[in-house]
């Protein structure tokens, strides 16, 4: 630990020179806006109207201990250190240092929600613990426990107090955050004593007494030599409890990628990529907490009793907690399922509506930051996000919203637009630029990695469809059309932009009013309504720059000719941009250049008419052959090291060769290689699953091509199941 802890006399020493300003903020508040003018650094919020009128010693210590950048925060101690004539040098370091979270930054409510002296009562616990710390005595003692719990029945002030604590005199006195109370209590890091005492706090700030006697506990413990984990003081605690806590947070989230990938949640292409949701969110009943935090530019939800809910590792757990914490009858399905889509499900850039009552809506907002669980709060709202509140207002929606706290309606589009038309229409004052997104890079070797298809193959592919502009994606079941086609058109654009990419399917009640547009029922008659395509070229004109990517699964089950109508024409490469009337408007619709069609068909399907011929013309025929052969799926199969698993591609590479000689069938019936796909070398049920794949997949499969040829069925079925249970 001699090159660590480095911090330590910077905060010390700082902490002397903030306390002679106790009786003259103003010219304190002065020091700082002109520190953080120089080094270029905009002042955080620290009151509502933006410039703070009074401030207390913490929250000057919360401006360089926050989730800020180590360079920023370097700076800002710099500019301090200059300007209040700190001797020590700038700290090399910040192990071990407990941060604020940026919601919570203050550690007090913004003026007109404060005390008139709760300010006032937080210079008194900086000169008392200064003082204490200076002299252990009894007097000293009883000062300090008294303005201590004076201070914690203020607004904005619980848990953080002890981190403010540690920062100002950090060998005297113990930091209490969440992350240290797992570490001493649940881990039991340090002895029997400590654990049991703050596992006896629960989630109520200790008095000042106990906190103390907390505090002696300890420090009894390390002159001892009575510890676990070998802190020697508050410092090298703080500092251990950090380690360990980073590491178990990087287990538990490899734990959850790993579901994640058990779960198969790329088989679409989209992993990670995830489009902007829209919430409904009640701030408080009938939006009781509403100008609160408009004000403080934040979002927050209840149930903060029962802990920070990023603790719970399933929503049955949390459930369960709720039921127990608050009894009653209620199955808190609806708040757990709140509570977690709050914390694991709802993203920064997503977009929330803000609403009073089930038809009323008060205001909406981008978020902008990861949930915290603000322990200082001493309300019940402690789960708390970022807001960026882009309007605020009274706005009447003609339907019911859900009486829940939060509800995800991304997929109610028809909801979703109603919303926004409300505000673009009476405040169109407010342009509210979408989010940008840093979408993930997407390469063609991130490509032929994940999709069996030789790199020859691959560039003719790209360059058909460049020409082309609409392509169809034809082959026999299990090649991987649809696995292909996202990550196709991710691979030309160079980044995984689901913004860019819709992705429907067809089937035989699919219609034009559907795909281009039509009117519908509503309550009071009917409506023009536009439809998916009308919709996605919409967007495309909009970003003539970017190409777009409209992906139709199963094109070929519905029926082309209704579906299309006028669009026959349209979609052709040298008739893009051309304008022509639809059927149940005036306006003049084209299709932009910049839009590629990307059309999957079976070949397999025996139900399905062939195309029309006059689609067929405006389509590029691409097929896919099964990838038994291909580098990636060689690769994939030695990876596994099956010999089970290698018997039976080899039964299945002998089957092809029937199907295809079969007059009947022919190469567009052989079995495809995403049927074997997805499978771990690590699996103790692999050669279960192997087995299953056969009796639940592909025997099924034969049944259905040679279903007047039982002989032929019964042939293949032995030879396969014979190369799954041999060895």
């Amino acid at each position: 630990m001699s090159d660590k802890l480095t911090w330590i006399p910077f905060y010390t020493e700082f902490a002397d020179k903030l306390l002679p300003f106790r009786d003259d903020r103003a010219a304190l508040i002065e020091r700082i806006c002109a520190v953080y003018e120089r080094i270029g650094v905009k002042l955080p919020k620290l009151e509502s109207s933006g410039r703070p009128v009074d401030i207390d010693p913490f929250t000057v210590f919360g401006l360089f201990n926050k989730g800020v950048s180590d360079t920023t925060r370097l700076k800002i101690i710099a500019g301090f250190k200059d300007e209040f004539g700190v001797a020590a040098p700038k700290p090399e370091d910040f192990d071990g240092i407990p941060v604020l979270n940026n919601l919570s930054a203050t550690f007090y409510w913004f003026e007109g929600m404060r005390g008139d002296h709760d300010i006032d009562t937080l210079w008194d616990v900086l000169a008392c613990a200064l003082a204490l710390a200076e002299q252990d005595g009894e007097q000293e003692r009883q000062a300090f426990a008294q303005v201590f719990d004076e201070a914690v029945s203020h607004h904005g002030v619980k848990w953080n107090l002890t981190m403010g604590l540690f920062w100002i005199r950090p060998y005297a006195f113990i930091n209490l955050d969440s992350r240290n109370r797992w570490y001493i209590g649940d881990q039991n890091s340090l002895n029997d004593e400590c654990s049991n005492l703050v596992k006896s706090f629960g989630n109520d700030v200790p008095s000042g007494s106990d906190y103390l006697r907390m505090r002696d506990v300890c420090r009894e413990a390390f002159a001892s030599g009575d510890v676990k984990d070998g802190s020697t003081d508050f410092p090298t605690l703080s500092y251990n409890a950090w380690t360990v806590s980073e590491r178990a947070n990087a287990e538990k989230a490899a734990q959850k990628d790993a579901a994640a990938a058990q779960m198969g949640e790329a088989s679409m292409g989209d992993d990670p990529v995830r489009p902007v949701h829209y919430w409904v969110y009640s701030p408080g009943p009938f939006a009781s907490k509403w100008d609160e935090f408009y004000t403080a530019d934040i979002m927050a939800i209840g149930w903060g009793e029962i802990g920070d809910p990023a603790s719970f590792k399933t929503r049955s757990d949390l459930k369960a907690c709720l039921k127990s914490k608050f009894g009653g009858s209620s199955t808190y399905a609806n708040s757990a399922l709140a509570l977690w889509q709050f914390v694991h499900d709802m993203q920064p850039g997503d977009i929330v509506f803000a609403k009073a009552g089930k038809s009323r809506l008060v205001g909406r907002g981008v978020v902008t930051s990861e949930p915290v669980f603000d322990e200082s709060r001493d309300d019940d709202y402690r789960n708390v996000r970022g807001v960026e509140w882009t309007h605020r207002g009274s706005w009447e929606f003609s339907g019911n919203m859900a009486t829940k706290t939060l509800t995800d309606i991304t997929v109610f589009t028809d909801k979703v637009n109603q919303i926004e038309a409300l505000f673009d229409i009476e405040d169109d004052s407010i342009e509210a630029e979408p989010p940008e997104v840093d979408y993930p890079r997407y390469s063609d070797a991130d490509f032929l990695s994940e999709v069996y298809l030789p790199e020859a193959s691959y560039r003719e592919l790209v360059a058909l469809l460049k020409h082309k502009k609409n392509v169809i994606l034809q082959g026999a079941p299990g090649v991987g059309k649809t696995f292909m086609a996202k990550r196709l058109a991710y691979s030309i654009m160079g980044v995984k932009d689901s913004s860019r990419v819709e992705l429907i399917q067809f089937h035989q009640s699919y219609s034009y009013e559907d795909f281009i547009m039509g009117y519908r029922p509503n309550e009071s008659g009917f409506e023009l309504k536009t439809g998916a395509f009308y919709d996605f070229c919409k967007r495309a004109a909009d970003d003539g720059d970017n190409e777009y990517f409209f992906i139709i699964d199963e094109v070929n089950r519905g029926n082309l000719s209704k579906i299309f109508g006028e669009l026959f024409m349209l979609i052709e490469p040298d008739k893009r941009g051309l304008g022509m009337r639809l059927l149940y408007s005036n306006e003049r619709f084209t299709v932009p250049p910049n839009v590629y069609l990307i059309g999957t068909m079976n070949t397999a399907d025996r139900s399905l008419a062939l195309m029309d011929f006059a689609l067929r013309r405006r389509f590029a025929f691409f097929e896919l052959e099964p990838g038994f052969d291909t580098p990636g799926f060689r690769q994939y199969q030695k990876s596994l090291a099956s010999p089970v698993f290698d018997k039976l591609v080899s039964c299945v590479r002998q089957l092809n060769d029937a199907i295809a000689s079969d007059e009947s069938l022919g190469r567009g019936y052989r079995i495809g290689h995403s049927f074997f796909c997805g499978l771990d070398a690590e699996d103790p049920s692999l050669g279960s699953r192997l087995a299953g794949i056969v009796d639940y997949e592909l025997v099924p499969l034969l049944r259905e091509y040679w279903f007047d040829e039982p002989d032929k069925v019964g042939h293949w079925e032995q030879l396969l199941k014979g190369s799954v249970s041999a060895g």
